[in-house]
């Protein structure tokens, strides 16, 4: 699975994580990815989606 929300994109990001001695080790910080189902212009898809397109309003829920 790539972590990559289908909607907007949005991927993992590289960056430091540092300890109490402030030495640095690489990390990876990724999205907070869901397996929805979602509406994508006529056809009703399950895809992964992040959870600021479902807050936002951005996924679409098909009707039940």
């Amino acid at each position: 699975m790539a972590f990559r929300c289908h909607l907007c994109e949005k991927g993992p990001v590289s960056g430091f994580s540092y300890s109490h001695s402030h030495r640095a080790t690489k990390r990876v910080f990724r999205p907070n990815l869901q397996r929805q189902r979602i509406v994508v212009g006529s056809k009703t898809i399950s895809a992964y989606v992040c959870t600021d397109c479902i807050k936002s309003g951005r996924a679409v829920r098909p009707p039940r």
